[in-house]
C-alpha cells in the first residue's frame, strides 16, 4: 500500500506543474484523497462489507466532490485533476496511469444489471466535462477531448471530438513513455472542417454554373431566339 501511495504522489507530480512537493500533493489535492478513499472503500465491498463501503464512498464524496462507486475497478496511477464532479460508475473498469479532469463521467445508459459502464484502457486522458455512456470501451492511449459525449468504443490511440464523440485515428501512434496529452487547442475542429469544405464545393459549383452561363451556347440570339434545347410549353 505505501509503494501505491508513493506512486500515486508521483504521478501527480509528474502530470501537475502546480505541484511542488509531495507533502503539498498528499494534503492539497482531493483527486488523490477521492482515489485513497475508493482503495479502502473497493476492499470493504470485496470483503463483504456493501453498507460500510456505500457509507464511506458517501463522505469522500462529501469531502472530495468525486463519486465514484466502490464496486468500481481502478487502476493504478489514475490522476483526477481538480477532482470537481467527476462520476465513476459501478461496474466501470479504469486502467493505468489514467488522466480525467473535472467534470468528467463515466456512466451508465441502461437500469438493467451487469455491466453497464465504461471501460478505460491504459494511458488514456479525458478532458474537461467529456462523458463516457455505457459498456463502451476506450482503447489504451486514446485522448477524449473536452465536453465531448462518446456512446461507442474507441480504437487504441484515437482522438475523440465532438457531440456525439467522433472518432479519428491518430497519424502517428503515443508511445507509452509520451508526455501527458493535454492540449485541447490543438484537437480537430471536425465541424469547421465539414463546413470548409462544402463551402469549397459550392464556391466551385458556383464558378461552373457561371462559367457554362457566360457560353454563347446557352444564351438567346439578339433577336431573342433560344438554340439547341427543346423546351416543352
Amino acid at each position: 500500500m505505501l509503494d501505491e501511495v508513493r506512486r500515486d504522489v508521483a504521478m501527480v507530480r509528474e502530470r501537475d506543474p502546480a505541484a511542488r512537493t509531495r507533502v503539498e500533493v498528499a494534503l492539497c489535492y482531493p483527486g488523490l484523497h477521492a482515489v485513497w478513499g475508493h482503495r479502502v472503500a473497493n476492499r470493504l465491498w470485496l470483503t463483504g462489507h456493501p453498507l460500510a463501503a456505500r457509507v464511506l464512498s458517501t463522505v469522500v464524496r462529501a469531502w472530495t466532490a468525486v463519486d465514484i462507486h466502490p464496486a468500481a475497478t481502478i487502476g493504478p496511477g489514475l490522476f483526477i485533476d481538480h477532482a470537481l464532479g467527476v462520476v465513476i460508475g459501478e461496474t466501470a473498469e479504469v486502467g493505468a496511469d489514467v488522466t480525467l479532469y473535472q467534470g468528467v463521467t463515466l456512466g451508465g445508459t441502461s437500469l438493467e444489471g451487469g455491466k453497464r459502464h465504461p471501460t478505460v484502457g491504459d494511458r488514456v486522458t479525458i478532458g474537461s466535462g467529456a462523458k463516457v455512456l455505457g459498456p463502451v470501451t476506450i482503447g489504451a492511449g486514446s485522448r477524449i477531448g473536452a465536453n465531448a459525449v462518446v456512446v461507442r468504443d474507441v480504437p487504441p490511440d484515437s482522438v475523440v471530438v465532438g457531440v456525439p464523440g467522433q472518432v479519428i485515428a491518430r497519424s502517428r501512434p503515443r508511445s507509452t513513455t509520451a508526455t501527458l496529452d493535454v492540449e485541447d487547442a490543438l484537437l480537430p475542429d471536425l465541424v469547421g472542417v465539414t463546413l470548409g469544405s462544402l463551402q469549397r464545393q459550392v464556391d466551385e459549383l458556383a464558378h461552373l454554373v457561371h462559367a457554362e452561363a457566360a457560353e454563347p451556347g446557352l444564351r438567346p440570339s439578339a433577336a431573342g431566339v433560344w438554340k439547341g434545347e427543346d423546351f416543352s410549353i
